[in-house]
């Protein structure tokens, strides 16, 4: 469950990015983020620990100064002993927008899982911190994260491998690259477990604002595939062999663009515009 709401504050955003996004023109989702952290007064943190290229977090902290951030820094949390250093704490501490970046999200998970500075980054969320993660980031963020699975548009019986996340939502269950890397059977894989959580598919170079009312807008040139099993009438998960196919019947599906948004509450869709 998400850390509890303190009083008088409103939670900060999750913002799941579905990854490869445009930084170099128009970077609309990496501007909309930095306004909505405070723009020239706001401080960046960069978190880049799912990769494991040197330079990810020099590089997005660089494009957070770029686009007029007052501050932009990374940590460099390459162990799990990093995540309780007091200085790394104190700084995060300052933040009004943290920044996951791609890579690998099991490093996420094993490296910062159950640590200080993943307690913390939740209560800050909590506190009106908003928080963005791309690609293995993005998947980070919900509750109960995709780390793995099968290609391919049907669900299949262990399709899927799923993990603890760091939990800023269980409203939904993030993936990303969807549409390019045909992600759809390994998501609806995850729904059939439970279908409690709404399933949010992510194209690369497209963003879901989700504030703390529970409407999340679609940012970005691509769509977010919205899978809501709250209408299931029928999963046949609980007799599939392993890797057999499964049956789902009665589960409603959106495709979503720039400009529209969805309520993970009511489970309504409205367009832009």
């Amino acid at each position: 469950m998400p850390s509890p709401p303190i009083a008088g504050k409103k939670r900060g955003f999750v913002v799941p990015i579905g990854g490869a996004e445009d930084k170099m023109h128009a970077r609309v989702i990496h501007e909309r983020f930095l306004k909505l952290s405070g723009k020239g007064e706001a401080r960046i943190v960069i978190i880049p620990t799912a990769s494991r290229l040197k330079d990810t977090g020099e590089r997005y902290a660089a494009l957070y100064k770029e686009l007029g951030a007052g501050e932009a820094f990374h940590l460099p949390i390459l162990r799990r002993s990093d995540c309780e250093k007091p200085e790394y704490l104190n700084l995060l501490e300052t933040a009004t927008g943290v920044f996951l970046t791609g890579g690998n999200q099991l490093r996420l998970t094993t490296i910062m899982g159950g640590t200080t500075l993943a307690r913390n980054l939740r209560r800050l969320n909590a506190q009106g911190v908003h928080v963005a993660g791309t690609s293995a980031g993005a998947g980070f963020l919900s509750e109960h994260m995709i780390a793995g699975g099968s290609a391919g548009a049907t669900p299949t019986q262990s399709g899927v491998i799923l993990a603890p996340g760091l939990g800023l939502t269980n409203a939904v269950v993030i993936d990303q690259h969807f549409r390019q890397r045909d992600r759809l059977g390994r998501l609806l894989t995850a729904l059939s477990y439970n279908p409690f959580a709404i399933g949010m598919g992510l194209d690369e170079d497209t963003a879901a604002f989700l504030g703390p009312n529970g409407v999340f807008e679609v940012v970005g040139s691509g769509g977010v595939t919205v899978v809501d099993p709250s209408t299931l009438e029928y999963s046949s998960m609980a007799s599939a062999a392993p890797g057999q196919p499964v049956s789902l019947v009665g589960l409603k599906l959106h495709i979503l663009t720039n400009g529209a948004r969805f309520d993970t509450k009511s489970r309504e869709a409205k367009i832009a515009g």
